[in-house]
């Protein structure tokens, strides 16, 4: 009681379980960390070829519709918001999950691919470019095919 009184936010009696001690302390880093900020864009949003549509969840690559899950979209909204800006995975994460969500890396990684996969099907090749060791940001989106 008396490190509550010293300014503590919580505490834990013996015995504790080290799982309960793991789940407060992600309760109290949850309530102090600021949310990202959320991409408030509403309606048509274009960069090059691609225009997102976030009222009726469409993607469109020129006059193709590029069929989306929910998860792509919001990968693609995140990079589309702030094309200059290079986002880490975990950054990413945090977008369309929220901080201290656990999801690896290699779950991005899969979605980033099926997006490009998507987009070259219908022209787009230069959607998302990889900064290795970085992260990825928003390509181009002229339709340019990468070289042989």
């Amino acid at each position: 009681m008396l490190g509550i009184e010293l300014g503590g936010d919580d505490y834990v009696v013996k015995p504790f379980s080290p799982r309960e001690v793991v789940a407060r302390s992600m309760a109290i880093l949850r309530r102090a960390s600021a949310r990202p900020p959320a991409v408030e864009a509403i309606g048509a949003i274009r960069h090059g070829r691609l225009s997102l549509d976030t009222e009726s969840w469409s993607a469109h690559w020129g006059a193709a519709e590029v069929s989306l899950t929910v998860t792509e979209f919001t990968i693609l909204r995140t990079l589309l918001a702030m094309p200059s800006r290079i986002f880490s995975r975990d950054q990413i994460i945090d977008r369309f999950r929220g901080p201290g969500f656990a999801l690896t890396d290699r779950t991005v990684d899969s979605h980033i691919r099926n997006l490009r996969r998507k987009f070259a099907d219908v022209g787009g090749f230069d959607i998302i470019e990889t900064r290795p060791g970085i992260g990825y940001r928003l390509g181009g989106c002229s339709g340019t095919a990468p070289p042989a």
